[in-house]
């Protein structure tokens, strides 16, 4: 089994750029999850793993080979190796390096009466996160990205999402790609804004439905609300007239979801 040592390692060096660089990752398709349970659930998920790193004093070879069961290289690194790279405080002992997965709309598998949420130009890797945990707490088929601004596979955006990122389907385009996308495959959406809205809950979710939210900084595009089957609000009785995007986001869904019967 190969062991490395040294943080000067080129390989180890190379891991430390995917972790900061969203260029890096892209060039070479891979990144970098970390902790056993995100490393189960990428797998689920059908992540490819191509090389796992760990610290023999906090997890053994035979755990790593239960957990993961398709070919792999294993290597073994002392712990200035592994504080380099890992991205946590709490210390689990376990990294991998895993192929990205293509994102394209055309990929997606719906089923006959999908729920969709669709999230424009989300930025902060922590509502990101918290959106994909709404959406794998639903079962969701899909999320959207429309216009990202985030690289999805952000050490941060894994984290925030505790492994999430790997249990959704998840497609980016830009909102007129994904408009596109959504009347060819006759799938209702609505827009959840301020301007000619009806209260969210007096609509039918029951149909196939695409659920689209935007920053709070801004909201939806001009586009997102002019061509929307129907625009939505969430009533606020506050002296504010809004809430963070995942929350937002898990009010519809879970109207939806109701509307369903669970």
């Amino acid at each position: 089994m190969k062991q490395i040592t040294s943080v000067q390692n080129p390989f180890i060096k190379s891991l430390v750029l995917l972790q900061e660089k969203a260029k890096a990752r892209k060039q070479t398709g891979t990144f970098l999850i970390e902790g056993q349970r995100e490393i189960s659930l990428a797998i689920k998920g059908g992540y490819e793993i191509e090389t796992v790193l760990f610290l023999p004093e906090l997890v053994t070879e035979n755990e790593i080979n239960k957990l993961i069961q398709n070919p792999f290289q294993l290597i073994e690194i002392n712990k200035e190796v592994y504080q380099k790279l890992a991205y946590r405080d709490t210390t689990e002992g376990i990294l991998a390096v895993a192929k990205t997965k293509s994102l394209k709309l055309s990929d997606l598998k719906l089923s006959e009466n999908p729920l969709i949420l669709v999230v424009e130009s989300l930025e902060k890797p922590g509502n990101i996160g918290a959106v994909l945990r709404t959406a794998d707490a639903a079962n969701l088929d899909a999320v959207l990205i429309a216009n990202p601004k985030s690289d999805l596979y952000n050490p941060n955006i894994v984290r925030s999402s505790v492994g999430c990122l790997f249990t959704n389907q998840i497609a980016t385009g830009t909102s007129e790609e994904i408009i596109a996308f959504l009347k060819e495959k006759k799938i209702n959406f609505y827009s959840a804004t301020l301007q000619n809205s009806t209260s969210y809950h007096t609509q039918n979710f029951t149909t196939p439905t695409a659920l689209v939210v935007g920053t709070e900084a801004t909201g939806l595009t001009q586009q997102w609300r002019d061509e929307a089957t129907q625009n939505i609000i969430i009533p606020m009785q506050g002296e504010i007239d809004s809430m963070n995007v995942s929350v937002a986001a898990a009010i519809l869904i879970f109207e939806a979801k109701r509307q369903r019967g669970f």
